[in-house]
């Protein structure tokens, strides 16, 4: 018998959670406008992988030693916000190409947009933290199976995620292969996302909690 509790309530936080646009948005609608359908499903498909990681470190209590560990939360800040930074100067200097086009992904690309997307997610200091803050709330930590709980909250929040970045890569490639208008936003679109990334590096390495 798992240790949840208010299970509704959890399902309707993760929801909002969900939908609420961030980095891993970004980078989804960036790649699927640039590689189209295929692209943006493996850069969802990276960002669930990611998310995945911090689900199993909130269970074994990782998150808590970096948030207990001033040296170790910054170390994974400004890694994790080189990273950004880094992303969004490629995003700014890539090609923008119309629909027709746009290559296929090679095997090595699916690999580079995976690991990247999988990073972008893992990298991010603020998402373990959520996480430490967030599943706990739903689950009683002195049941007996409050490691299964947290497991299971956490797998259903990241695969509720995943569907819906899913969701977004496959309605922003369609868009883009709509018209050449869409096109030409696309491209814009990636610029502005390039630069979100750089303000989204920078905030998270100067900002101070």
């Amino acid at each position: 018998m798992l240790d949840i509790h208010h299970f509704a309530l959890f399902a309707a936080a993760a929801l909002l959670l969900v939908v609420t646009p961030g980095p891993d948005t970004l980078y989804v609608v960036s790649h699927a406008t640039a590689r189209g359908r295929r692209g943006g499903v493996i850069a969802a498909l990276g960002i669930g992988a990611g998310c995945l990681l911090h689900i199993l470190a909130a269970t074994a209590g990782l998150s808590a030693l970096l948030l207990a560990s001033a040296t170790a939360f910054a170390l994974v800040r400004y890694a994790g916000a080189a990273y950004l930074v880094w992303v969004g100067i490629g995003l700014l200097r890539a090609p923008r190409r119309a629909p027709a086009a746009v290559p296929r992904t090679a095997p090595a690309d699916d690999r580079r947009i995976f690991l990247g997307a999988a990073l972008t997610n893992a990298l991010n200091p603020k998402v373990a933290l959520f996480f430490l803050a967030f599943l706990p709330q739903f689950v009683d930590l002195n049941g007996a199976h409050r490691a299964a709980s947290l497991l299971v909250l956490g797998a259903l929040f990241d695969a509720g995620g995943t569907l819906w970045l899913l969701i977004i890569a496959l309605l922003a490639a369609r868009a883009v292969a709509a018209s050449e208008a869409a096109a030409r936003a696309a491209r814009w679109l990636g610029r502005a996302t390039g630069a979100a990334f750089v303000a989204l590096g920078l905030r998270l390495a100067l900002v101070r909690d």
